[in-house]
């Protein structure tokens, strides 16, 4: 048996006016999830266990099948993962965000991505800010556009910290790190880093070309490193990570999966699409387990561009799950799930907390027991099949599907 995980970060949405009502996963032309939907078992998942934050680090490890009461330790040491980095269990991991301030203050977050500043920049920057604020105790590592990591040995893990994604359009005084001695030093670095960039040479060139500098680093989500059960182990099959970002490639790590690089892969809506998807296909010819993600739709949530979210929903569904499906029956036999780890609301501009939509389709048509007419928010709500907590979805979807399905009410 082949299992295969299609996500599309942030597909889930709220009815629009815009749109007379409709989400954009409704508005979309989705033809190939449509089909998983009415011919295989469509439902709402709930990834966000109440108290936490709604963000892809908690919501992938819940369809992983990490109840994150359990395990999740916050979202820097999850990326860290990705990058191999060497972690004692003293030290704290803060994602630090590369991004964009405005207001004559320079006190208002206009841009938590910096202009989405290609990756080839953000390294220069990073390290030179490195070179600059690193100490021994403080160390900045580069990632992917404007996703970075402070490890700061020995640190401090009780702070309260803000993702900048939640605070476009505000002043960033009220969202500073807060708790004492630690989150003074990490104001310190934020601030010392407004000045360091201040005449970068990268933010002179962007200047020049009509594009957003880099302004500020941003810390938050920090954490130590986590203690997971490889789910390799667990299900006793190999399996692959597909993705441009470097959060879930961390989880796939920690969680026993290889990472496998796409050239072309972005994070954003100009990724190779296409070449994830076949990617994922060669992966199975080896693998029993393969998971893509694609970030696309998420981002264009934090936007507010409904257009481009409706795109990047169009994109996936074609050209991933399309893909996908279109040689699905050659692998031999398979579950395929597809689904959204949580809404990005366009009117919120960030993550919410509510289920989403997923189905599965089996190729053992006996599987295939509790259709829906479209894969939407409102036909899988409908449908009657909710699954929560969210992480027992895996575990039956790997073990017991049938079973699964037979046991849910309407």
């Amino acid at each position: 048996m082949k299992y295969i995980i299609l996500l599309g970060d942030g597909m889930a949405d709220y009815p629009l006016v815009e749109l007379k009502g409709k989400t954009p996963l409704e508005c979309a032309d989705t033809a190939h999830m449509d089909m998983i939907a009415s011919q295989g078992t469509l439902g709402m998942i709930d990834t966000i266990p109440a108290g936490f934050s709604p963000g892809s680090d908690v919501a992938i490890m819940t369809v992983l099948g990490y109840d994150p009461k359990r395990y999740y330790t916050g979202r820097g040491p999850l990326e860290a993962a990705s990058m191999g980095l060497q972690l004692s269990d003293n030290d704290i991991v803060f994602r630090c965000n590369l991004v964009t301030l405005a207001g004559d203050a320079k006190n208002i977050m206009e841009d938590f991505t910096a202009g989405h500043i290609t990756t080839q920049e953000a390294s220069v920057i990073i390290n030179d800010i490195n070179n600059e604020l690193g100490t021994p105790n403080f160390q900045f590592y580069p990632g992917v556009s404007y996703r970075h990591l402070l490890v700061w040995r020995g640190g401090k893990y009780l702070l309260d910290t803000t993702p900048p994604h939640d605070i476009t359009g505000k002043v960033i005084s009220n969202y500073l790190p807060r708790g004492g001695i630690g989150a003074d030093q990490l104001n310190n670095l934020m601030k010392r880093s407004q000045a360091f960039l201040k005449d970068h040479p990268i933010n002179r060139k962007r200047l020049t070309g009509g594009k957003k500098p880099v302004s500020s680093i941003w810390l938050w989500g920090q954490g130590r490193v986590p203690k997971l059960e490889k789910i390799t182990d667990k299900y006793n099959f190999r399996g692959g990570m597909i993705s441009a970002v470097d959060l879930l490639n961390g989880i796939g790590v920690c969680a026993g999966l290889k990472v496998i690089r796409v050239e072309g892969a972005t994070g954003y809506v100009d990724t190779n699409y296409s070449g994830k998807a076949r990617k994922a296909l060669d992966a199975l010819k080896d693998m029993d387990f393969i998971f893509v993600h694609v970030e696309a739709p998420d981002e264009m949530g934090h936007e507010g561009n409904i257009e481009g979210k409706i795109k990047a929903i169009e994109d996936f569904d074609k050209k991933v799950v399309g893909t996908i499906l279109n040689e699905i029956n050659s692998i031999g036999p398979f579950r395929l799930l597809v689904l959204s780890d949580h809404p990005t609301p366009i009117r919120l501009r960030t993550h919410a907390s509510d289920p989403s939509p997923f189905a599965v389709l089996s190729s053992d048509k006996s599987e295939n027991l509790r259709n829906g007419p479209v894969f939407s928010e409102s036909s899988a709500k409908s449908n009657g099949v909710m699954v929560s907590p969210g992480h027992l979805l895996i575990g039956n979807f790997i073990k017991n599907w049938r079973g699964f399905v037979e046991e849910k009410p309407r």
